[in-house]
């Protein structure tokens, strides 16, 4: 196809395309789509690996908050922007800002550097997701579009399965063409960038419908950022600074004067407006954004804690990981294709958000019943619930958004649609995993207080073969050696201060015998050590029948020797409620995030050294899906309150013309209308040259040099 005939697809004047050109334009809104897609993915499974190299996996919620926060500010500008200049230089720019942002993000040194250089991604990811969605809408009607989405959902699956794959094995490459395995996350986006923009710019021509105004809505632009960054920020950094700390309450002070700025400027800018208040007259649209809110705080919240879960749990590598998601994936593609027949067959779309929102809080539920040692299988099948869930959602509440709006709005309403859920996505991301790291620090201690799991781990901590081991010194070194020292040099102070104590006794009753006159005072020194050495056997014994693991030497020296099995039972035993009451009776948690900002030495440890640590991270995980069920349970009440009218049958551009011929052919009539009435009105007045004309054009001119009944044949529409 040539680009003439490609520039034609759909114009002012032949808004309907053939199957065969819808497909050429989804085939370049597909491209675009797949590379956000992947890059939500294929991160995933590579964050634990990436923060371990940064060292700062705690801070791994920057990288994804960045991210979401820039994508959700840029997608409603998006769309404002391309209902007024166009969809497709809006979509290129997004391409090419997404490429730079990925270039950047392979060369970071820390998770900071990461986090900014994903925020420049973000920025692009915000029309790459909304902008086809629109585009969309304004080629296909509701109906038809629910069939054509099939297509994008296959590539959204196809992208959503290969990222975790991909990530996970440039995750578990040490190296690639001499550069770190991880970073090849974020240039495999570049060759896929390239690709995806050559597609848009050849195949995606869309036109542009004239606007009377093209105002931009910066005000509500920048209100929005002053809104969104500040309670961001402090969701994201709240558990460090203090929930009630002056710089939390000054972001909760100037996030609210945001919203209602942003409110003020956008009452002020009405059509013009980056997000139209009058979208909020409707109830299908502003419930459709309600939902789309929780939807998106559950999903992209608590779906964050997957790939770490599989990862440190149940020890998968990044790509076993990645291959373990593939059931939610699975329920997500069978879900959205197959609603998306029946929306195309029926119309009918209501019970769908329904159904989805409790597929999807049956998943979180089923989630938190997850034990330490939980099988995959039943994992397995809360992932297939959850995507059996998104996939019922995710087309039908934009479908809803959209058909609620006319031509003129289908961008906005379009991007507001997405930015909403956006917004619960970023809320989501930052509060959950804020709440995962707050909770984490004191279930660590909680576990290890727990007689049965810290007398397992100390007892293997203190075998010198364990703790001797390879696999073992990163988790020793990390967590162990801090307390062994501790447990072992108060045992080993305490047990040479007896033989010291001892040897001293000993010393000074041959010192008085000495004085005393009963030992000459030249054997002083041989009855000394005598005497020393039979307290130093006393004291031995007594100690070793208290600490079975001391070792005594002739000279006194004590060591500890906890190779007998027996002996360092017993020890453990004695030691283990010593330390479980000095930790109760502490104040705070001896533990903190930076336990966990590199997780590598979990890699093939002892499962009683690595135990406690897993647990905590269970017990967080659990508590994460709690929270992540009862927001997606108020979205499935707010399902049944859902009202929606009929899809449409004709698409936004469709309209759009059939409006225009229209108002053409009321235009067309009125004036024909008033013509003929002036002709005949002039009539009355008396006759002129042309009415003395011969009978065979007996006729009258309306206009020079045109009889009525041509006037009539040429203006008969």
């Amino acid at each position: 196809m040539t680009d003439v005939a490609v520039k034609s697809l759909v114009t002012k004047s032949n808004p309907v395309m053939t199957h065969r050109q819808i497909l050429f334009v989804i085939f370049g809104l597909m491209a675009g789509m797949f590379l956000s897609a992947l890059d939500q993915t294929i991160v995933g499974t590579a964050i634990r690996t990436i923060g371990d190299d940064l060292n700062g996996l705690s801070q791994q919620a920057w990288v994804t908050t960045a991210y979401l926060i820039l994508s959700t500010i840029a997608t409603p500008i998006y769309g404002k922007l391309s209902d007024i200049f166009g969809r497709r230089p809006l979509f290129i720019f997004a391409i090419v800002v997404f490429i730079i942002g990925s270039v950047a993000a392979s060369f970071s040194s820390s998770m900071i550097e990461l986090a900014a250089f994903r925020a420049i991604q973000g920025l692009g990811a915000g029309g790459l997701m909304s902008m086809p969605l629109a585009i969309m809408g304004d080629i296909l009607a509701p109906r038809e579009r629910a069939k054509y989405q099939g297509y994008f959902l296959a590539v959204f699956g196809i992208s959503s399965v290969i990222g975790p794959l991909v990530g996970g094995l440039f995750a578990g490459a040490s190296e690639i063409l001499f550069i770190a395995g991880w970073r090849w996350v974020f240039l495999i986006n570049v060759p896929i960038g390239i690709i995806a923009l050559a597609i848009v710019m050849r195949f995606l021509h869309i036109p542009r419908q004239p606007r009377h105004s093209v105002r931009i809505d910066w005000f509500g632009a920048a209100t929005v950022i002053i809104a969104l960054v500040p309670l961001l920020l402090v969701a994201e950094q709240g558990r460090d600074w203090g929930w009630s700390s002056p710089i939390s309450i000054a972001c909760y002070v100037v996030g609210g004067l945001g919203i209602i700025a942003f409110i003020i400027v956008e009452s002020i800018m009405k059509d013009d407006a980056l997000i139209p208040l009058k979208l909020f007259r409707s109830s299908t649209f502003s419930m459709a954004t309600v939902i789309g809110v929780f939807v998106g705080f559950g999903m992209f919240g608590a779906m964050l804690t997957l790939p770490l879960y599989l990862q440190l749990v149940l020890g998968s590598s990044p790509t076993e990981s990645g291959f373990q998601l593939l059931p939610m994936i699975l329920g997500l593609m069978i879900s959205s294709i197959a609603s998306g027949q029946i929306i195309s067959r029926t119309g009918r779309y209501r019970i769908f958000p329904t159904i989805g929102t409790f597929f999807m809080a049956a998943g979180f539920f089923t989630l938190t019943l997850m034990k330490y040692d939980t099988s995959y299988w039943q994992i397995a099948g809360s992932m297939l619930l959850i995507g059996l869930g998104l996939g019922q959602l995710m087309q039908t509440l934009t479908i809803a958004s959209q058909n609620s709006v006319g031509l003129r709005d289908m961008g906005v309403a379009t991007s507001a649609s997405t930015f909403f859920r956006q917004i619960g996505g970023t809320l989501g991301t930052a509060v959950l995993l804020s709440l995962l790291f707050t909770v984490m620090p004191a279930n660590l201690q909680t576990n290890f207080t727990d007689k049965a799991t810290l007398t397992a781990a100390l007892d293997a901590a203190l075998d010198p073969t364990v703790a001797q081991a390879p696999e073992n010194q990163g988790i020793m070194t990390k967590v162990y050696d801090p307390i062994v020292s501790k447990v072992t040099d108060g045992a080993l102070t305490q047990a040479q201060d007896g033989v010291n104590q001892a040897k001293a006794a000993a010393a000074s009753v041959v010192a008085q015998q000495v004085a005393a006159g009963a030992i000459p005072a030249s054997a002083q020194a041989q009855a000394t050590a005598a005497a020393q050495a039979q307290a130093i056997t006393s004291a031995a014994a007594q100690i070793q029948q208290e600490l079975p693991v001391a070792k005594v030497a002739s000279d006194g020296t004590v060591t500890l020797d906890f190779s007998d099995a027996t002996a360092r039972q017993s020890f453990v035993d004695t030691i283990v409620p010593t330390i479980i009451d000095n930790a109760s009776s502490s104040s705070g948690s001896s533990f903190d995030n930076s336990t966990m900002d590199d997780t590598a030495f979990l890699n093939g440890a002892d499962p009683r050294l690595s135990k406690p640590l897993l647990t905590a991270f269970n017990q967080s995980t659990v508590l994460v899906y709690w929270v992540a069920m009862f927001v997606v349970l108020i979205a499935f009440v707010l399902t049944l309150f859902f009202r929606t009218p009929p899809l449409r049958q004709k698409s936004a551009l469709q309209e759009a013309h059939d409006e225009q011929r229209h108002a053409e052919k009321d235009a067309a009539s009125l004036e024909a209308e008033a013509a003929l009435a002036a002709a005949e009105a002039g009539a009355l007045v008396g006759p002129t040259a042309r009415d003395e004309e011969p009978a065979g054009d007996a006729e009258e001119d309306v206009e020079p040099g045109m009889t009525r009944r041509e006037y009539r044949e040429t203006h008969q529409d």
